[in-house]
């Protein structure tokens, strides 16, 4: 499969991302509970944006929305919007889809000047990982409002992103590019 490309949701999409969350769900239980009306869920009311990740034969096989809070919930210094109902469909997985689909994100927070947040259940593993690698901070744990499907509580890890934070991988790279030009002689020829 050639790198999916990404581009806004539509709302004709939506049957495809209920297909493709459904592939998800069977595989990796998420969405912990399957939500009612799972087109509702992807529409989720205080959304602002929404992106799908699309291969070449126009299936849905990644997605990311990010919602705004409501006023009562934002009492922050700076406006937050959270990162929400990301996933990508196990076939699609290796090609960097979720950090790419995260990145689309972040560009949309930045044109906005706007921070970051997310929540991940503690059993999300590779879900953190993957928000740890691209530059997330883990900022604390809690109990969620809401219950697994058999009845027990489920604990949350949140975490958040500056609009401006540079990804630890990009920090890497740029002081690894430093190290280079100092060992060249200083020479602005890049190594990379």
């Amino acid at each position: 499969m050639t790198t999916p490309r990404i581009r806004r949701r539509r709302a004709a999409d939506l049957d495809g991302c209920v297909a493709a969350l459904a592939k998800v769900h069977r595989i990796d239980r998420y969405p912990l509970n399957w939500p009612a009306d799972p087109r509702r869920w992807l529409r989720e009311p205080r959304q602002a944006d929404a992106w799908v990740a699309v291969d070449d034969d126009a299936a849905i096989v990644g997605h990311v929305s990010v919602q705004v809070p409501s006023r009562a919930d934002a009492p922050l210094a700076r406006p937050t919007a959270e990162v929400a109902r990301l996933f990508v469909v196990p076939r699609a997985r290796g090609l960097a889809l979720g950090g790419a689909l995260l990145g689309r994100v972040r560009q949309w927070a930045r044109e906005r000047g706007t921070d970051l947040s997310l929540e991940v259940t503690s059993e999300g593993a590779a879900a953190a990982a993957l928000y740890e690698r691209t530059g997330w901070r883990h900022v604390g744990t809690s109990i969620a409002p809401w219950t697994a499907p058999d009845g027990s509580a489920v604990s949350l890890r949140h975490y958040a992103l500056s609009c401006d934070a540079v990804p630890a991988i990009t920090a890497r790279r740029r002081a690894s590019r430093a190290a280079a030009s100092r060992n060249s002689g200083g020479s602005s020829t890049s190594t990379s």
